[in-house]
């Protein structure tokens, strides 16, 4: 499984969220700046993460964003899927309809692609966002701008 840009970038924005916005809403802007994304394409992830119900936003002088739950109960698959929909690195037939594929009775594979498919949503609902905070904190303490810059 290949996650895009917009799963890679939003789990980031997330997780800078869950650290800053426990004082008081963020901006946009402090999180593009502090996670070097342009904030146009942060500004569309915001709203795939407020339709999924994870961010809410703050008007007015002092607004910005906030999550929408606990940190502790939002889940690295529950952003991941907002952002990029099915995580099934293999969409097999077999699993989702009555009759299944033309060779589902004997096929042995789609055992493999069902491992896989838990494999990864077991790992990525087990991650929560406030385990994330805490191994943002051992990294970077200071919270210092470019924190998390990297290829992810």
């Amino acid at each position: 499984m290949k996650l895009s840009t917009k799963g890679r970038y939003g789990l980031r924005a997330m997780i800078d969220l869950a650290r800053y916005a426990d004082k008081e809403p963020v901006s946009i802007g402090s999180i593009a700046l502090r996670q070097d994304i342009s904030e146009r394409y942060l500004e569309q992830l915001v709203a795939l993460l407020k339709k999924a119900g994870l961010v809410k936003s703050i008007r007015g002088a002092s607004g910005g964003y906030v999550l929408a739950k606990p940190r502790a109960e939002i889940s690295v698959g529950d952003v991941l899927r907002a952002l990029e929909g099915s995580l099934e690195p293999v969409k097999c037939a077999a699993f989702y309809s009555e009759e299944g594929c033309g060779s589902a009775g004997s096929c042995v594979t789609k055992y493999v692609w069902q491992k896989i498919n838990d494999s990864i949503n077991q790992t990525v609902n087990e991650i929560m966002l406030d385990e994330l905070v805490q191994k943002s904190l051992e990294v970077n303490p200071s919270g210092e701008e470019g924190e998390h810059r990297c290829n992810s």
